[in-house]
Parts: C-alpha cells; structure tokens; sequence
C-alpha cells in the first residue's frame, strides 16, 4: 500500500482498514454509507490520513465536523457540496465525517441531549442523504454505535459497512467505575445503567455534570464524591493506559482531587479526605513533585491512623505509599521500617495471597536492590513474581513490573542472559497491557537499552534509549525526572559511541 510509511496497524487494526478502503472504492457512483468506530482520537486521525493519502488522486478527499449545537449529518454535507464544485459536479470523493465523539450522551439539564439530536436527524433525514452520490465516512465512537443502532435503525438498515479500530486509549467511562456515584444520575440521565459496559459514559460527560451541579451552587457531600470519583477515574485512565492526553489527564486528575479535598475538609469528612490526599499525593509523585506529595502522604497516614487504626488496610497502604516516597527520594532508612510495617500488616489483615502483598514484598525489595543489598532484595522479588503470577495472571501490567525489577536485580550482578529475556517479556506485555505511549513503557525500553550499554551492545541500545526519551518527553515533559534519567543516559551513551570512532 502507498501509505504503509505514514505509521504501522497492527493485524485486527489493519484487517478493517483494509476493508474500508475496499468498501470506499467498491461503490464509485451513488451514496455509500460506511462507519468506522475508534475510541482513540489520535489513532482515527492517523487512519484518516492514511486513507486519504492512500486513494489519491482516484479520490479527492474532504472532511466535515459535526456542529454542537445542530448536529445534522445532512447539513454538515449539504454544506460543504454546496461550497465545492468539484462536489457538485459529482465527482469521485470521500468524505470524512467527525465530531460525533464530541456530543454529550448526558442531557445536562436541556430537554433532549446533543447525541439524541443527532440520532433525530439520522433516523429522518436518511432520505435527504441520496443527494450525495459519494463515500460518506462517519467516525463514531463505541458508545455512540451502541446508542446509534438503538435510537437510530432505519439509518443504521443503510449502513453499506462498519470498520471497528481496536485501541486501549477510550473517551468513556465504564459502568463498574461509575457505580460509587449510580446515585448522582436522576432523570433518566442514563436510562441503562450497566455495570458490565466498558464504553457507558463518555468521560466529557461526567465533567458537564459535575460543571452544571457547580453552577446550581450545590456543594454538598455528594459533590465531594463526584469530584474524587472523577480525579480518580482519571488516575486509573492513566494508570492503565486509557488516556487520550497523558498530561492533560493528569492536570485533570489533579484539579479534580484538590477540589475534592477542599470541599471535603470543609465538610468535615475525614475518611475520604484521607483517600483524597493519598491519591493527590501519589499523582504528585508519578510528576516528581516529591516536596507537595510528602505532607499529604503524612496527613493521610494520620488521618487513617486516627478513624480507622492501625490494624485497617488502608493504614498500610499509607505507610506503603509514604515508604514509597522516602525510597524514591533516596531516603531509605526512612523508608525500610514504613514497608517493613506495611508488609507485615497486610499479610495479617488481607492474607499472604492478596495483590498487595505482593506490591509490598516487591517494594521492598527495590529499597534493597537500591542498596546493594542484592541476596536479601532476590528472594523478595521472586516472592512477588510467584505471587502475582498466581493472583494476577501473567498479562497483568504488575507482572510486568515483577519481571523488570527482577532483571534489573540480575544486570547489576552481571547475568546479562538471565536478565535480558525478563526485560524483553516485560516490554512486551507493557506493550499489550498498556499501550505504545504508556511511560511504563519508556521504563522497560530504557532498563533494555542499559542492559545493551553495559554489555557494549550500544547500536542495539542507542534506538531504545531514543525511544524511551520520545515518550518521556511527550508524556512526562522534558524536566520530569524519569526524562532526566533517560536523557543522560543517552548522552552517556553517545559519549562512549564517539570513543569508539
């Protein structure tokens, strides 16, 4: 294909592109009715310029954006024919249409929301839509398709073919992260709540809710949930490798948590205040902000320690977290008692199998690799494989991290080959786990091109080192200090490839 070199599919990803494209060129005279469905805005722009591209100059290509406030499909093609002669001479194109990802599934107070107006003029204006005798390309998202059969059928009966594009990143909000605020939605403002929809709420939605109780002066209780369940909805996006923007979601996380927290010491609601503050803190510190994460880390712990004693999970948690903080810092004789204490309260309370026994034994291990202390870190780390292997499975991204903190163990301690094949398998289920541009990812990129580096295999690690800077810097920014890390590392690399010349 022309346009392979614009950027690369993978095989589900580029059995539908393939297939939309035949569907565009399949029908060169008359109307042809083709939905492509994609979640991830900077994937679905990437498609469209690969097409458009890829069926000149066969196809003139022109691209349409839905109106908010009228969305008509018809009018928004009326409009643009009207303006293009080579359009009203019916000449070979394809038209792109999008925006429908931008319309609120929410009514937000209005009589009927902006999607259900759009689905309005689908299902009457089908007939209209004949006058365009061209390959009409609407981008929908995976909400949008669910709601669009159901509110709109006899323009879905026309339909000429649907092209599903698969990505980990989503604009929506699933149903079992909304069921701690199932309350908030009255009126039938989501008439099918179902726990089990990964694509339920469209995530802009959730913040034109909360914006409109803010502007009716509420603030209230319920308030205070809604703006942590959607500073931590945005946390998890990121954590898992859903976000669209990763900076931006991470502002986002952070504006709503603090203001989350504010209405909630103002309310006097210490328990999820507590909550609140940790989850703050710990976004400041995945930012480098150590000096802002540290005093909520420590009020957190204490307001855990006063309403829940110091036998309740969450308090280890907290003592896991502000441990966590003090190792990153270097800090570590400050850190080894919090995770000692941590680990051993979790095995009492939650059982030598859970998850976070296993973050607590892995932790802990790190704090003694970072010392040196390699036969007490080893048998830790293995401890926390096995463990998560059994309670998580081996696609779970925490696996991942079990098997890069173990490589990284055996690379100080010069077994390169029992190293290598656990940074290789953690980058690759980083990969499917969390998405290309997770900054997980720049992490098992950079561990592999320093395996490469102490083993003077420097072309080999020279292109890893460059990737994991370009998704730092675009991820983290260019000051974060994972960014700083990975930039030196290269600089010193690119001074040991000049003393080899």
């Amino acid at each position: 294909m022309v346009a392979n070199e614009l950027f690369e599919l993978d095989e589900d990803n580029l059995d539908a592109y393939d297939n939309l494209i035949v569907s565009i060129q399949a029908k060169e005279q008359g109307l042809s009715l083709l939905i492509a469905v994609c979640d991830d805005q900077n994937l679905r722009e990437q498609i469209i310029a690969r097409y458009e591209t890829e069926l000149q100059p066969e196809f003139h290509h022109y691209q349409v954006t839905l109106a908010r406030g009228e969305p008509s499909l018809r009018s928004a093609v009326a409009k643009l024919v009207e303006g293009e002669e080579y359009l009203r001479q019916g000449g070979k194109a394809v038209i792109t249409v999008t925006g429908a990802e931008q319309l609120y599934f929410l009514k937000l107070g209005k009589e009927r929301s902006e999607q259900e107006v759009f689905f309005g003029y689908l299902q009457w204006t089908r007939e209209a839509l004949r006058a365009f005798p061209f390959a009409i390309v609407l981008w929908v998202t995976n909400q949008i398709l669910v709601e669009l059969i159901k509110k709109a059928p006899d323009f879905w009966s026309w339909r000429n073919g649907v092209f599903r594009f698969v990505s980990r990143r989503k604009n929506t909000v699933p149903g079992r992260d909304l069921e701690a605020i199932r309350f908030a939605f009255r009126d039938n403002e989501i008439s099918d709540f179902d726990a089990d929809n990964d694509y339920l709420l469209p995530i802009e939605d959730l913040q034109g809710f909360i914006q409109n109780l803010e502007q009716r002066g509420v603030k209230d209780a319920s308030l205070a949930t809604l703006y942590f369940s959607l500073g931590y909805i945005y946390r998890k996006r990121l954590n898992r490798g859903e976000f669209q923007d990763y900076k931006k979601e991470q502002e986002l996380a952070i504006e709503y948590l603090s203001k989350a927290v504010e209405l909630q010491k103002e309310l006097g609601l210490e328990k999820d205040l507590a909550t609140s503050l940790n989850n703050l803190a710990l976004l400041y510190k995945s930012q480098g902000k150590y000096s802002q994460a540290e005093p909520l880390l420590i009020q957190a712990l204490e307001l855990r320690r006063r309403s829940l004693g110091e036998e309740h999970p969450d308090f280890a948690s907290s003592l896991n977290n502000l441990a966590e903080l003090y190792g990153s810092q270097g800090k570590y004789s400050q850190a080894e008692p919090l995770f000692i204490q941590s680990l051993e309260l979790r095995r009492r309370s939650l059982g030598e199998e859970h998850p976070d026994v296993a973050n607590s034994l892995n932790n802990l291990a790190v704090l003694y690799y970072y010392q040196g202390k390699y036969s007490q870190a080893e048998p830790l780390f293995i401890q926390s494989l096995e463990l998560r292997r059994r309670s998580l499975g081996e696609e779970h991204p925490d696996f991942a991290t079990s098997f890069n903190s173990l490589a990284e163990l055996y690379r100080s301690q010069g077994k390169y080959s029992q190293a290598e094949p656990l940074l290789i398998q953690a980058l690759e289920l980083r990969r499917r786990s969390l998405g290309e541009e997770h900054p997980d990812v720049a992490n098992s990129l950079n561990n592999l091109a320093g395996l490469y580096a102490f083993q003077g295999k420097h072309s080999q690690a020279e292109p890893l080192y460059v990737q994991a800077l370009d998704i730092c810097e675009r991820q983290l920014g260019v000051n974060h200090p994972h960014t700083i890390t990975v930039r030196e590392n290269l600089a010193f690399l690119g001074d040991r490839l000049s003393s080899d010349k």
